[in-house]
Protein backbone atom coordinates (compact mmCIF):
# COMPACT_ATOMS: atom_id res chain seq x y z
CA UNK A 1 0.00 0.00 0.00
CA UNK A 2 2.92 2.34 0.77
CA UNK A 3 4.10 2.04 -2.83
CA UNK A 4 0.59 2.98 -3.99
CA UNK A 5 0.54 6.16 -1.91
CA UNK A 6 3.94 7.20 -3.31
CA UNK A 7 2.60 6.77 -6.86
CA UNK A 8 -0.53 8.79 -6.05
CA UNK A 9 1.54 11.54 -4.40
CA UNK A 10 3.65 11.88 -7.53
CA UNK A 11 0.49 11.89 -9.66
CA UNK A 12 -1.11 14.67 -7.56
CA UNK A 13 2.01 16.84 -7.76
CA UNK A 14 1.74 16.70 -11.55
CA UNK A 15 -2.05 17.08 -11.50
CA UNK A 16 -1.95 20.33 -9.52
CA UNK A 17 -0.77 22.19 -12.61
CA UNK A 18 -3.51 20.70 -14.80
CA UNK A 19 -6.42 22.82 -15.95
CA UNK A 20 -10.06 21.70 -15.75
CA UNK A 21 -11.56 19.29 -18.29
CA UNK A 22 -13.18 20.66 -21.45
CA UNK A 23 -16.01 18.23 -20.74
CA UNK A 24 -16.68 20.11 -17.49
CA UNK A 25 -17.20 23.32 -19.47
CA UNK A 26 -19.59 21.41 -21.73
CA UNK A 27 -21.47 20.03 -18.71
CA UNK A 28 -21.98 23.56 -17.37
CA UNK A 29 -23.34 24.72 -20.74
CA UNK A 30 -25.67 21.69 -20.99
CA UNK A 31 -27.12 21.77 -17.47
CA UNK A 32 -30.82 22.52 -17.93
CA UNK A 33 -31.80 21.63 -14.38
CA UNK A 34 -32.41 24.46 -11.92
CA UNK A 35 -29.83 22.91 -9.59
CA UNK A 36 -26.52 24.77 -9.26
CA UNK A 37 -24.97 21.86 -7.37
CA UNK A 38 -22.13 19.70 -8.70
CA UNK A 39 -20.54 16.50 -7.40
CA UNK A 40 -16.95 15.66 -8.35
CA UNK A 41 -16.41 11.92 -7.79
CA UNK A 42 -12.74 11.16 -7.19
CA UNK A 43 -11.94 14.86 -7.25
CA UNK A 44 -8.13 14.49 -7.13
CA UNK A 45 -6.46 17.88 -6.71
CA UNK A 46 -9.60 19.81 -7.60
CA UNK A 47 -9.01 21.40 -11.01
CA UNK A 48 -12.67 20.90 -11.96
CA UNK A 49 -13.87 22.02 -8.53
CA UNK A 50 -12.11 25.36 -9.00
CA UNK A 51 -13.79 25.93 -12.38
CA UNK A 52 -17.26 24.96 -11.10
CA UNK A 53 -16.93 27.13 -8.00
CA UNK A 54 -15.99 30.10 -10.20
CA UNK A 55 -19.18 29.43 -12.19
CA UNK A 56 -21.22 29.80 -9.00
CA UNK A 57 -21.82 26.12 -8.31
CA UNK A 58 -22.00 24.62 -4.85
CA UNK A 59 -19.44 21.83 -5.29
CA UNK A 60 -19.19 18.59 -3.34
CA UNK A 61 -15.93 16.75 -4.01
CA UNK A 62 -14.87 13.41 -2.59
CA UNK A 63 -11.87 11.15 -2.97
CA UNK A 64 -10.76 7.91 -1.34
CA UNK A 65 -7.16 9.11 -1.21
CA UNK A 66 -6.29 11.14 1.94
CA UNK A 67 -3.59 13.11 0.06
CA UNK A 68 -6.14 14.34 -2.49
CA UNK A 69 -8.57 15.30 0.29
CA UNK A 70 -5.82 17.19 2.16
CA UNK A 71 -4.78 19.06 -1.00
CA UNK A 72 -8.38 20.06 -1.78
CA UNK A 73 -9.17 21.08 1.80
CA UNK A 74 -6.05 23.22 1.78
CA UNK A 75 -6.89 24.65 -1.64
CA UNK A 76 -10.58 25.39 -1.02
CA UNK A 77 -10.72 25.83 2.76
CA UNK A 78 -11.85 29.45 2.44
CA UNK A 79 -14.47 28.74 -0.25
CA UNK A 80 -17.95 28.55 1.29
CA UNK A 81 -19.39 26.89 -1.82
CA UNK A 82 -16.97 23.92 -1.68
CA UNK A 83 -17.26 20.86 0.54
CA UNK A 84 -14.58 18.15 0.44
CA UNK A 85 -15.16 14.69 1.86
CA UNK A 86 -12.97 11.61 2.34
CA UNK A 87 -15.07 8.77 0.92
CA UNK A 88 -15.35 5.95 -1.58
CA UNK A 89 -18.04 5.70 -4.28
CA UNK A 90 -20.15 3.18 -2.43
CA UNK A 91 -20.29 5.02 0.91
CA UNK A 92 -20.69 8.58 -0.33
CA UNK A 93 -24.09 10.22 0.24
CA UNK A 94 -24.83 11.89 -3.08
CA UNK A 95 -26.75 15.18 -2.86
CA UNK A 96 -29.26 16.14 -5.57
CA UNK A 97 -27.11 17.61 -8.35
CA UNK A 98 -27.24 19.37 -11.71
CA UNK A 99 -23.79 18.05 -12.65
CA UNK A 100 -21.93 14.89 -11.68
CA UNK A 101 -18.32 14.46 -12.80
CA UNK A 102 -16.37 11.20 -12.70
CA UNK A 103 -13.20 11.97 -14.62
CA UNK A 104 -11.03 8.82 -14.74
CA UNK A 105 -12.29 7.82 -11.29
CA UNK A 106 -14.93 5.16 -11.94
CA UNK A 107 -12.05 3.03 -13.31
CA UNK A 108 -11.25 2.30 -9.65
CA UNK A 109 -14.77 1.76 -8.29
CA UNK A 110 -15.32 -1.58 -6.55
CA UNK A 111 -16.41 -3.82 -9.48
CA UNK A 112 -18.65 -5.95 -7.25
CA UNK A 113 -20.60 -2.82 -6.24
CA UNK A 114 -20.55 -1.01 -9.58
CA UNK A 115 -24.28 -1.32 -10.35
CA UNK A 116 -25.22 0.00 -6.90
CA UNK A 117 -22.73 2.86 -7.28
CA UNK A 118 -24.09 3.78 -10.70
CA UNK A 119 -27.64 3.64 -9.31
CA UNK A 120 -26.70 6.20 -6.63
CA UNK A 121 -25.03 8.47 -9.18
CA UNK A 122 -27.90 8.25 -11.65
CA UNK A 123 -30.63 8.91 -9.08
CA UNK A 124 -28.88 12.00 -7.63
CA UNK A 125 -28.86 13.75 -11.02
CA UNK A 126 -31.90 15.97 -11.53
CA UNK A 127 -33.88 15.91 -14.79
CA UNK A 128 -31.98 18.15 -17.23
CA UNK A 129 -28.78 17.60 -15.24
CA UNK A 130 -25.56 16.27 -16.73
CA UNK A 131 -23.21 13.35 -16.18
CA UNK A 132 -19.67 13.75 -17.50
CA UNK A 133 -17.11 11.03 -16.94
CA UNK A 134 -14.98 8.12 -18.09
CA UNK A 135 -15.30 4.34 -17.98
CA UNK A 136 -12.52 1.78 -18.36
CA UNK A 137 -12.79 -0.53 -21.38
CA UNK A 138 -12.03 -4.25 -21.24
CA UNK A 139 -8.89 -3.92 -23.40
CA UNK A 140 -7.19 -1.45 -21.03
CA UNK A 141 -3.96 -2.80 -19.54
CA UNK A 142 -5.32 -1.95 -16.06
CA UNK A 143 -8.47 -4.01 -16.69
CA UNK A 144 -6.82 -7.05 -15.08
CA UNK A 145 -3.95 -7.62 -12.65
CA UNK A 146 -3.80 -3.94 -11.64
CA UNK A 147 -2.50 -3.19 -8.13
CA UNK A 148 -6.08 -2.50 -6.97
CA UNK A 149 -9.46 -3.71 -8.30
CA UNK A 150 -10.76 -1.97 -11.43
CA UNK A 151 -14.19 -1.87 -13.09
CA UNK A 152 -13.78 -2.49 -16.85
CA UNK A 153 -16.90 -2.43 -19.05
CA UNK A 154 -17.72 -3.26 -22.67
CA UNK A 155 -19.09 -0.53 -24.92
CA UNK A 156 -22.60 -2.01 -24.76
CA UNK A 157 -22.42 -2.13 -20.95
CA UNK A 158 -21.46 1.56 -20.86
CA UNK A 159 -24.22 2.53 -23.30
CA UNK A 160 -26.80 0.58 -21.27
CA UNK A 161 -26.09 2.83 -18.26
CA UNK A 162 -27.55 5.79 -20.16
CA UNK A 163 -31.07 4.53 -21.00
CA UNK A 164 -32.59 7.55 -19.20
CA UNK A 165 -30.16 10.04 -20.73
CA UNK A 166 -29.60 11.83 -24.01
CA UNK A 167 -25.97 11.08 -24.87
CA UNK A 168 -24.33 14.24 -26.21
CA UNK A 169 -20.79 12.95 -26.53
CA UNK A 170 -19.49 9.37 -26.57
CA UNK A 171 -15.78 8.91 -27.29
CA UNK A 172 -13.75 5.69 -27.31
CA UNK A 173 -9.99 5.76 -26.80
CA UNK A 174 -8.06 2.62 -27.68
CA UNK A 175 -4.31 3.21 -27.99
CA UNK A 176 -0.84 2.88 -26.52
CA UNK A 177 0.10 6.11 -24.74
CA UNK A 178 1.90 7.41 -21.67
CA UNK A 179 0.35 7.88 -18.25
CA UNK A 180 0.78 11.28 -16.59
CA UNK A 181 3.83 9.78 -14.84
CA UNK A 182 5.43 8.97 -18.20
CA UNK A 183 4.90 5.18 -18.28
CA UNK A 184 3.56 3.51 -21.44
CA UNK A 185 0.31 1.56 -21.17
CA UNK A 186 -2.61 0.53 -23.33
CA UNK A 187 -5.56 2.88 -22.80
CA UNK A 188 -9.07 1.70 -23.52
CA UNK A 189 -11.66 4.15 -22.21
CA UNK A 190 -15.11 5.51 -22.97
CA UNK A 191 -15.82 9.15 -22.20
CA UNK A 192 -19.45 10.17 -21.94
CA UNK A 193 -21.30 13.46 -21.57
CA UNK A 194 -25.06 12.95 -21.22
CA UNK A 195 -28.16 14.87 -20.14
CA UNK A 196 -30.70 13.10 -17.90
CA UNK A 197 -34.14 13.08 -19.54
CA UNK A 198 -36.23 10.87 -17.24
CA UNK A 199 -36.26 9.56 -13.67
Amino acid sequence: MEENSEIWREFYEKALSRSHSQHTELAVRLNESSTQVAVDCGCGTGSDIEYLEQKGYQVHGFDINPDAVAICRDRFGSKTLVEICHSSFEYYEYPKAGIVLANSSLFFADPSKFQKIWGSIESCIEIGGVFSGDFMGVEDSWASNYRSPTAPLTESQVRSLFARFEVIRFTERNEQAKTSLGKMKHWHTFSVVAVKRMQ
